[in-house]
């Protein structure tokens, strides 16, 4: 179920200037709550979609949390209000990671040297989940503090290469749509793994994934070059990423809530069990209805990661 949200003020928006080999992006990220508090919770979309996916959740976690809180959703470059890369084989993992550390940089650089970061918990969903793990995963990286939780949502170290090929069909592979309601059920039929969603918030989060297309159409709200990588995909790649994503897992010392959907066509149940006995032995919440990825939009699916981020 899905109740009506309380009515809260819109997430600031705010952007970080981010380096890469040909020069330097703007990637913008959403903030919810209190700017200066000492605890950051980090919420990371998946291959196609943008921070705004994570409203629901952000709003609640302020609201329930005991203490000061703040939720920094960002818009992966090439996506929402960021930037689009002019070359596109930037749009890998490891730019995105390093991203991710130059946000934190400039949000703690906001909150003062005299109030430092005590807790960072990440969220992430299917890539978002993997930019996590290379965070997390390697000490030393100049991080405000370490991951202490995280929730990887449908995603681990070893993806199934039918996945792999089903995102070579279509990202970055879209046109025109007459309007918004034609458009959210055009990508309502590339979302059926996300479960069960209602169509008036179905249709508030597509329009977050719009922006102006051709005689007052709309069009998708990234880089249609984000899947030039991806296309490029082959099995022995795959193979050899995987062994790197299973070593960086192993070194995870964060808390984990893995979240698998039953019927995942990305997350084997095999790859979930070994999940829990590798690395930080993750906890393995499986959701049935669900397939490749969850929301984290409905009452029941906040409330999993709500206590697990604010419990003891």
């Amino acid at each position: 179920m899905t109740a009506p949200m309380p009515a809260h003020n819109p997430p600031q928006l705010d952007f970080v200037a981010c380096p890469h080999p040909k020069g330097q992006h703007r990637m913008a990220f959403w903030r919810w709550g209190d700017a200066t508090a000492a605890h950051v919770v980090v919420c990371v979309h998946g291959l196609t979609r943008q921070g705004r996916d994570f409203d629901r959740l952000a709003q609640a976690l302020v609201a329930q949390s005991p203490h000061p809180l703040q939720v920094v959703c960002p818009d992966v470059v090439g996506r929402g209000r960021s930037e689009w890369l002019t070359d596109p084989a930037g749009y890998q993992i490891p730019q995105y990671a390093a991203d991710m550390l130059a946000m934190l940089a400039q949000v703690t650089s906001q909150m003062g040297a005299e109030n430092p970061m005590q807790a960072l918990d990440w969220v992430g969903t299917s890539m978002g989940g993997l930019i996590g793990m290379v965070l997390a995963g390697q000490a030393g990286l100049p991080l405000p503090a370490p991951i202490r939780r995280f929730v990887l949502n449908d995603v681990g170290p070893a993806i199934t290469w039918s996945s792999v090929e089903r995102m070579q069909t279509y990202v970055g592979q879209y046109g025109q749509y007459r309007d918004l309601d034609e458009a959210a059920d055009a990508l309502w039929d590339l979302s059926q793994g996300f479960g069960p969603v209602p169509a008036d918030l179905w249709r508030d989060m597509s329009a977050h994934m719009l922006r102006p297309g051709t005689d007052g159409g709309v069009t998708l709200h990234y880089d249609p070059a984000i899947g030039v990588p991806v296309r490029a995909m082959t099995p022995e790649a795959a193979t050899a990423g995987e062994a790197t994503l299973w070593a960086l897992y192993d070194q995870i010392q964060a808390r984990t809530l893995l979240i698998r959907g039953q019927d995942s066509d990305l997350l084997t149940p095999e790859t979930a069990a070994a999940m829990t006995q590798r690395g930080p032995r993750a906890q393995l919440d499986t959701w049935p209805g669900f397939g490749h990825a969850p929301t984290l939009t409905g009452d029941d699916q906040i409330a999993v990661v709500a206590r697990f981020l604010l419990g003891d």
